[in-house]
């Protein structure tokens, strides 16, 4: 009897022991945040759910955990209890992904290391900056031009705005051809041209592997094909 109390013990101290095992760890730190509140969330349709959270009070360091079945778009967002606050888009897969930013840039200064899907989705999101910095000059030039009534330029730069954002389009397109075997295509035809024409869409679903036709994003966009074509025949 003793030597199976000492079994039962040794068990339960080991069970207590243990960290609880997840998919998906969030580790990091905010430079110069001394209290708040870290979520770890979700979208679930148009709601957004949160998975985890910590209250931050004095240490800028964070770890947040979460289930993951398969790659997705999650996001940290930093609750800091006035009007401002920030949140951070990425791309995680299981195993753990680091991010580090700033208080006072939290959504700007963030780098983020962790999932090959995240390296891919920097990749697009280092050309979008540049589309993004003409786009900003560009307005800067349109309001001068508005300002000192100079109607012909600023019909001159509304073609220029019409064909950045056809380059931006088609950018993204190639992109998402580009990189098959990636979560990150299909995520993007979505959320970045869902509004293109339907044959675009079929182009980058059609080059996609069987494999990241049937993750999340995959079925999203295939879903999304057949309801435009269904809108398409009812026009």
């Amino acid at each position: 009897m003793k030597q199976i109390l000492v079994v039962i013990l040794a068990l339960l101290l080991l069970s207590c022991g243990k960290e609880e095992q997840h998919d998906f760890t969030l580790i990091g730190q905010v430079k110069d945040l001394k209290k708040g509140i870290l979520y770890l969330q979700k979208q679930q349709d148009s709601i957004m759910i949160t998975l985890d959270s910590m209250a931050i009070n004095g240490e800028a360091s964070f770890k947040l955990h979460s289930d993951l079945e398969e790659p997705e778009v999650l996001f940290l967002k930093l609750d800091k209890n006035d009007d401002e606050d920030g949140t951070i888009a990425f791309f995680a897969n299981k195993g753990i992904t680091e991010i580090n930013s700033t208080l006072k840039n939290f959504s700007v200064d963030a780098i983020i290391k962790g999932s090959e899907q995240q390296k891919v989705l920097d990749e697009y999101l280092e050309m979008m900056s540049n589309f993004n910095d003409k786009n900003l000059d560009m307005i800067k030039e349109s309001l001068e031009y508005q300002k000192a009534k100079d109607t012909s330029k600023v019909e001159e730069l509304k073609v220029k705005f019409d064909n950045l954002l056809k380059s931006k389009y088609r950018y993204t397109i190639n992109f998402a051809v580009n990189h098959p075997d990636s979560e990150v295509s299909p995520y993007l035809a979505i959320s970045e041209v869902p509004n293109t024409s339907v044959s675009y869409l079929q182009q980058i679903y059609d080059a996609l592997a069987d494999n990241i036709k049937s993750s999340k994003y995959g079925k999203q966009l295939k879903d999304f094909i057949e309801e435009r074509q269904e809108e398409e025949k009812e026009q």
